[in-house]
């Protein structure tokens, strides 16, 4: 499984060069994220007790699994991200929830369809819809990659995207 999200964080890479893209996808993935989780806590799944469950907890569950077993420490800073982005969707009133989830969406796409205007490249998961669960993990590997942490990943994605580029 890790040379499976690592290949997918490499071809994530090599369609995010611009830095204008990358910034725009840094306030538009989150609004997406938040929108999805508000959204999918919706379903109710179950109820056990005084415990619900629901199809956004599944996905984060789901989610931080590939993360932590994959790449640790991306999962690791994935798992304190969306605990933000959770606690922000358990915050909204009853009231609010779709008009919401639809404005975050939105925008979220809006802003990320303007970056990708700037890389002059079609977005990831147009090709690939496993992208979609590999924008966060990326995000957060730039700003790992930003610190001067993760090195050798930086690396090993820097050499694997090159088979993604654009000639």
């Amino acid at each position: 499984m890790r040379a499976w999200v690592l290949e997918q964080l490499a071809m994530y890479a090599a369609y995010h060069r611009d830095r204008r893209n990358q910034a725009t996808h840094h306030l538009g993935v989150p609004m997406i994220v938040f929108a999805l989780l508000l959204a999918s806590n919706q379903v109710v799944l179950a109820d056990i007790g005084a415990a619900r469950i629901t199809a956004g907890q599944l996905l984060l569950g789901g989610l931080m699994a590939l993360y932590l077993g994959s790449v640790p420490l991306i999962g690791i800073c994935a798992s304190a991200f969306y605990a933000v982005i959770y606690a922000l969707v358990l915050r909204v009133p009853a009231d609010w929830i779709w008009p919401v989830t639809g404005g975050a969406f939105v925008l979220g796409w809006i802003v990320q369809f303007v970056g990708h205007g700037f890389e002059g490249r079609r977005p990831a998961f147009l090709v690939n819809l496993a992208q979609v669960f590999m924008a966060p993990a990326f995000l957060i590997a730039e700003m790992l990659f930003g610190l001067g942490l993760a090195r050798p990943l930086a690396a090993d994605l820097t050499r694997r995207a090159e088979k993604y580029a654009v000639s």
